[in-house]
């Protein structure tokens, strides 16, 4: 993914492990990532970390390289948890959306090294993601195309995903194997209903359009029929030109848009101008980068049963 991200180089990595300099900044039991009685898993961020105690259970002791809260596209890891890194059993991540996780995990000898990217298919996807044919739009939305890394929010790739991870965790510690089977299936059972869910629920929409602040949801829009446009590409920070803005009120009222979403980690304020420009609502839809106490649920499944319903009311679901 071809966006601006910061993030630390491998010789300063190095350097700073040398040192023993840096802080811990992942959750609070990081400093005893790895060296437990379990399979040590150290996940990227949060969609990762989640499959990674669902499908291990007991058997697993699972850290996360980003803390609740944190955007987790500008992770920056420090000596410590470069240096647990290393000590874990596997790593879990998802290439190309954190490059400093990248660089850790390509220096680490780590046995297990398990990319989620790899598990499904990605997609190159811009400001525009979805069947509909928005002529009225003039952006160039090839513009700040990339290959999209939010897979998690279709259940079908993360289903995929957590079918790939279950593998790999039978190979890696053969003797819980039958029960990481076991609890796989059942996570994969629950995102099958989980698709049925969104299939059913969106399949009678008033409007097939919804806009959201950053490129976050194309793989649920092509899912499930819709539409995604947005302020942004694939990178959150970035800011709108002036004629997207324009394209995007334009559209919105062709298209009887009636909501402009943001999402909890980062800034609403271009969401609310452009909404209040264009006399629209706003709402969140979450990404599901991170819980905290501003998600509107407790894990990922309850997140995306309201992210369901926010975009069946801005749809206008029949």
């Amino acid at each position: 993914m071809n966006v601006r991200r910061r993030h630390i180089s491998g010789i300063a990595i190095a350097a700073a492990t040398a040192l023993g300099l840096g802080t811990l900044s992942a959750c609070s039991d990081s400093a005893s990532a790895a060296n437990t009685d379990k399979f040590d898993v150290v996940a990227a961020f949060y969609p990762l970390q989640y499959l990674a105690e669902q499908i291990g259970g007991d058997h697993v002791h699972v850290t996360s390289l980003t803390k609740p809260g944190q955007e987790p596209h500008d992770l920056e890891i420090s000596a410590q948890q470069t240096a647990a890194l290393g000590e874990s059993d596997a790593v879990l991540y998802l290439k190309n959306l954190q490059p400093a996780v990248d660089d850790a995990v390509s220096q680490s000898e780590v046995k297990t090294k398990i990319d989620a990217a790899s598990l499904t298919t990605l997609e190159k996807h811009g400001n525009e993601v979805g069947g509909h044919a928005a002529t009225h739009d003039t952006s160039k939305n090839d513009e700040l195309a990339g290959l999209d890394p939010h897979i998690w929010l279709d259940p079908v790739r993360y289903a995929q995903v957590a079918e790939g991870v279950g593998k790999a965790f039978e190979k890696a510690d053969p003797k819980n194997a039958a029960d990481y089977r076991t609890r796989t299936a059942a996570l994969v059972k629950r995102l099958d209903a989980l698709n049925t869910e969104f299939r059913t629920g969106l399949a009678d929409t008033g409007t097939k359009v919804f806009i959201t602040t950053h490129a976050a949801f194309g793989y649920l829009a092509e899912r499930y029929g819709l539409t995604e446009e947005a302020i942004n590409g694939l990178d959150p920070e970035s800011e709108p030109s002036a004629a997207r803005v324009k394209n995007l009120e334009k559209m919105a009222k062709a298209d009887g848009v009636t909501t402009v979403f943001y999402e909890t980690l980062v800034s609403d304020k271009t969401a609310k101008t452009i909404a209040a420009d264009a006399h629209l609502k706003t709402d969140v839809l979450d990404p599901i980068e991170g819980i905290t106490d501003k998600s509107r649920g407790t894990d990922y499944f309850s997140v995306q049963q309201a992210n369901l319903k926010a975009l069946q009311k801005a749809l206008g679901s029949k």
